[in-house]
């Protein structure tokens, strides 16, 4: 029997009965034939990779991470919490060290799902690697952690959820935004006043390939890691810079991503997007899971691979060579760009407008962040869709300290019930709550 290098645990979940429309994009099929794939190819019988069932998600686990608006069952379904509890249940187990790595292969995705939630955005409501991540920091205890996104779409819940977190390393590379949904994902998206240089973007041209995606990892994420050192690596793992993808404009092949899963070397993977349901992701994920194991995938080909339609033109060679360069020079000097960004504020205000395109909704809000000497600081978001709904919501970081602490629970207390439709109190430092 062939036995893997390293334990890995899988998770399965379809959501066989969810889908935005049978003939969406984002649909039960997308994992109907990796399924098939992989106990064709006998991943099953492999000793050292055992499969697990989902946990559930809780209403508790949505809040840690949401302000779901007006609350959290109005907005997510049960497949939404089997698809994060999935991603829950693959942490869990690289956690209790009953496997070293674990991929969770679940659905619906969620990396542009923010921390206000009005609706469904990109095909996602509940941002599940989130969910997950500050599950296993209630359980197991606050850890350093590293999220590389390696979606076409540029993870913008993500982002917004740990803008301002240090104790969270986000790094993206996604088509550029210029060309692609959700439009954003630039160099200048650094992070807030906590975590200036610990939100790191790489925009990459239409029609990068292997060579460009390698390229990246080796000379701009690799060494990044090196320095930030994490306790886990998690791979938000979209597979939708395959070639064959009906959404985007890239080169990417199964090869490459399973020799990316090698040299990134992540603890646990996470699916997102990807859309090419034939094409792409049956290859594509069991290339990872090769990967993963410790086993070879240099076997793991698409039935139309041809290397010369693929090949990754000079100039985006050179392109994506300066803009690593140009990206890495700004995280050596992040400290500097926090002192000029800073200066002598107490508050950075941060607004925005946000379109939830599945579902038509436009939200405008205003984040304000404390700049904090001894954490990272009490932050509050004010608000408002063309529903007429207006929030306030307050978010107690996880380090804390007690000024920061009474200053949430004093703004919580000051307002009178009533004043706005909602008004939230996260406290992520006591696992509190509360709405009124």
């Amino acid at each position: 029997m062939l036995k893997s290098k390293n334990k890995v645990g899988l998770v399965f979940f379809p959501a066989f009965d969810w889908a935005i429309s049978h003939t969406h994009p984002e649909r039960e099929e997308r994992l109907l034939y990796t399924q098939d794939q992989v106990f064709e190819e006998g991943i099953a019988d492999i000793e050292g990779i055992k499969f697990y069932n989902p946990s559930i998600a809780t209403e508790k686990d949505v809040e840690r991470v949401h302000f779901c608006v007006p609350y959290v069952m109005t907005r997510v379904t049960q497949s939404h919490l089997i698809s994060a509890g999935g991603a829950i249940k693959a942490a869990e187990v690289v956690m209790k060290k009953e496997v070293d790595k674990a991929f969770a292969i679940v659905r619906p995705p969620g990396h542009h799902a923010q921390r206000v939630v009005f609706g469904d955005r990109g095909f996602c409501i509940v941002n599940i690697e989130a969910v997950m991540l500050e599950n296993i920091r209630q359980r197991f205890g606050n850890k350093k952690v590293a999220i590389v996104d390696t979606d076409c779409h540029h993870g913008d819940g993500t982002q917004d959820i740990y803008w301002n977190d240090r104790d969270t390393l986000y790094i993206s590379f996604h088509q550029d935004g210029r060309t692609l949904y959700p439009g954003t994902g630039f160099i200048d998206e650094f992070g807030g006043p906590s975590a200036i240089g610990y939100n790191i973007n790489i925009p990459l041209p239409p029609g990068t390939g292997e060579e460009g995606f390698l390229n990246v990892l080796d000379n701009l994420v690799i060494p990044i890691l090196k320095e930030y050192k994490p306790d886990l690596i998690i791979n938000s793992a979209g597979q939708d810079n395959h070639y064959t993808d009906p959404l985007t404009d890239m080169k990417f092949t199964a090869h490459g991503y399973a020799e990316l899963t090698h040299r990134l070397n992540p603890d646990i993977a996470v699916l997102e997007g990807g859309y090419s349901i034939e094409g792409a992701l049956p290859y594509v994920n069991l290339g990872i899971i090769l990967a993963m194991a410790g086993l070879d995938y240099s076997h793991v080909r698409e039935p139309d691979y041809d290397p010369e339609k693929l090949k990754q033109s000079p100039k985006i060679t050179e392109y994506i060579k300066k803009l690593c360069d140009e990206i890495y020079n700004r995280w050596q000097r992040r400290e500097d760009i926090r002192r000029e960004t800073i200066k002598n504020q107490q508050y950075i205000l941060r607004p925005r407008s946000i379109y939830y395109d599945t579902d038509g909704i436009h939200e405008t809000q205003i984040q304000r962040f404390k700049v904090c000497p001894k954490c990272s600081g009490v932050n509050t978001i004010q608000s408002r869709s063309d529903w007429s709904i207006e929030i306030f919501a307050i978010s107690i970081p996880r380090d804390a300290c007690k000024a920061c602490i009474d200053e949430g629970y004093n703004l919580y207390n000051q307002i009178p019930a009533g004043k706005y439709y909602k008004v939230y109190l996260q406290d992520r430092v006591n696992d509190v709550f509360m709405s009124k």
